[in-house]
């Protein structure tokens, strides 16, 4: 009887207003853009904040809403909603990460790239992996090693780390020679990681 009342607060406490209508879903997403992701026997859909079905539960994996749009999974392919809960950008890619800064990684054919809300390859598929953009710069890696890139996909730090992590106040922490330092935005090493 605890078990069933925990699952039940846990599920009101997503929703943050305790609607009747949770119960309907095994989860149940904060509400972003109007839109809540919800699932339901590992298929995934989204609810406006009263609990109406605004897109069906026909999707594999569905991310959070971020700058309007959410990445959406079926049949193996990514692609992205609108709020509206329309599909903007098609069913066609391997991986995809939220938009953020109006940019989205994505990968296809086993390379990644980055996307503008238009579906316009704004950094070519080039990267074996690719993070988010971080105060101007993006670690990739290609080859096998990790260096920075811009917005403009220019190759700002070279690829010379084993593993390159965002930056943060002007600082990023890299593993360069089996050591973790921290280095600039030049990529001039600043410390060592203790």
């Amino acid at each position: 009887m605890k078990y069933t009342l925990l699952i039940g607060a846990v599920l009101l406490g997503f929703t943050g207003n305790g609607q009747s209508w949770a119960k309907d879903y095994d989860h149940v997403d904060n509400c972003v853009c109007g839109l809540s992701v919800v699932g339901k026997a590992e298929k995934h859909g989204f609810v406006d904040k009263d609990g109406k079905l605004v897109v069906p539960l026909i999707y594999d994996e569905a991310m959070t809403f971020s700058e309007g749009m959410a990445a959406v999974k079926k049949d193996g392919k990514w692609g992205f909603l609108d709020s509206t809960g329309k599909l903007v950008i098609p069913l066609k890619y391997n991986d995809a990460m939220s938009f953020h800064d109006s940019i989205a990684i994505v990968s296809k054919e086993g390379n990644y790239g980055y996307i503008d809300k238009g579906d316009k390859a704004i950094i070519p598929f080039a990267y074996e992996s690719a993070t988010k953009f971080s105060e101007g710069l993006a670690a990739v890696n290609k080859n096998g090693q990790w260096g920075y890139i811009d917005k403009n996909g220019k190759d700002v730090i070279p690829f010379k780390f084993s593993f390159a992590g965002s930056f943060e106040d002007g600082q990023a922490k890299v593993l360069l020679n089996s050591k973790w330092i921290m280095i600039d935005k030049s990529g001039k090493k600043v410390g060592d990681v203790e």
